[in-house]
């Protein structure tokens, strides 16, 4: 995006507390819906920054992908396999309390350090007014790489029946093959007493 400096700062300095805040949000929430769609948050503050690097294909993909299919998945999931159990307590959950702090922290130290360390500077500048990596993969997607790209849509869309049937599958009832009502189309008869009454007049 050609944006001025000072408002690319501006912009990244939003968008980076939008996701760490959003981040914070999916691990300290008590509901897991909320924190389903804290990950949400997090997931389009990342194609903010996308976008602020100039990655409109990869922001549209983090859009559509992450926050309109996985996301919504998740939810779905959520949804469908609600079981309201109280959480047992474990015994020494201190000990793991303390091994994921440490590891936590491990972790954001470790990328605090690449980030002090990398340089954040262009090798090379930026070209503007080129062709969208949009327009081209676009292009790409429905020329040469159409039959693969469809027979990927069909194989997302059996998986997630798949998913739900199994996710709905505690609800059916287990019934034995003799307790199931038997439907045996007959057709309609009269009472014998009317067909004898009605054969013994014609006599």
């Amino acid at each position: 995006m050609n944006l001025a400096e000072g408002v690319q700062i501006v912009c990244l300095g939003v968008l980076g507390v939008m996701m760490i805040g959003a981040a914070i949000g999916v691990v300290l929430s008590p509901s897991i819906v909320y924190s389903a769609f804290m990950l949400g948050g997090v997931f389009i503050s990342m194609a903010g920054i996308y976008l602020l690097l100039n990655g409109d294909f990869v922001a549209a993909a983090q859009i559509l992908i992450y926050v309109g299919a996985v996301n919504v998945l998740i939810l779905f999931a959520i949804m469908l396999v609600n079981k309201r159990q109280n959480f047992a307590p474990f015994p020494n959950s201190w000990v793991r309390k303390l091994l994921t702090g440490i590891v936590s922290l491990g972790l954001f130290g470790l990328l605090s350090t690449m980030v002090l360390a990398t340089p954040w500077a262009y090798s090379t500048p930026p070209v503007v007014g080129s062709t969208s990596s949009i327009v081209l993969i676009g292009e790409h997607f429905f020329t040469d790489f159409l039959l693969p790209f469809e027979l990927a849509s069909i194989l997302l869309l059996m998986a997630m029946v798949g998913a739900i049937i199994l996710a709905r599958r505690e609800y059916l009832p287990d019934l034995a093959p003799s307790e199931l009502p038997q439907t045996v189309l007959t057709l309609p008869e009269r009472p014998r007493e009317l067909v004898s009454t009605s054969s013994e007049t014609k006599e």
